[in-house]
């Protein structure tokens, strides 16, 4: 059977290779700001995109096995999308200095067009307060790849810096709740058991 991750992603495929899935990758191709409403819950946000990305290209492969994932960041009460570009990736360290941060991750599995599972996690981050001199600093060495992460970092790269506590599922906080959805793949028998 065959398995697809339907992401680009680099630190989703390399989670699913580290846990010896074999699996194709492609592009969603999905509108995440049209599935966005302000009124949902960070886990049925999450879960939405995750189900969306899953249903995109299990609709041009319905005989494969499609994950779909994604990740809502909200500090202080506010949802925040990627940054636009790396002026809005410093305002959004600057809000985020001295905060929490909630991370919510979802993955879906969905075959012939249908969502058939989905799980959410959260995970809770205390951003310690970060100086100006290091938000530039931090930029500097990793943009513009943190542009592609909904809470600006990169926690296997220098965005654990950001950080003072963290509580939550690793994988969570990488993109992707693995040990459910690997749990997921062996009840339905995608994995051995």
């Amino acid at each position: 059977m065959t398995l697809i991750l339907a992401s680009t992603s680099p630190i989703r495929r390399s989670m699913l290779e580290a846990a010896g899935l074999a699996f194709e990758a492609m592009a969603p191709g999905v509108d995440e700001g049209s599935l966005k409403s302000d009124g949902d819950a960070a886990d049925a946000l999450a879960t939405r995109l995750a189900a969306a990305k899953a249903l995109a290209v299990s609709g041009q492969r319905p005989d494969a096995w499609t994950i779909g994932s994604d990740s809502v960041v909200t500090v202080g009460g506010r949802r925040f999308d990627k940054p636009r570009d790396r002026d809005g990736a410093a305002e959004h360290l600057r809000f985020f200095s001295g905060r929490t941060m909630i991370l919510t991750s979802a993955v879906a599995l969905a075959r012939n067009g249908e969502v058939d599972w989905s799980a959410a996690e959260s995970a809770r981050l205390e951003v310690r307060d970060l100086s100006d001199r290091f938000i530039e600093t931090y930029l500097e060495a990793e943009w513009p790849e943190v542009g592609y992460c909904v809470g600006v970092f990169r926690l296997e790269g220098r965005g654990v810096q950001l950080f003072s506590a963290i509580e939550g599922s690793h994988s969570t906080i990488l993109g992707m709740p693995l040990l459910p959805l690997l749990g997921a793949l062996r009840d339905r028998g995608l994995i051995m058991s």
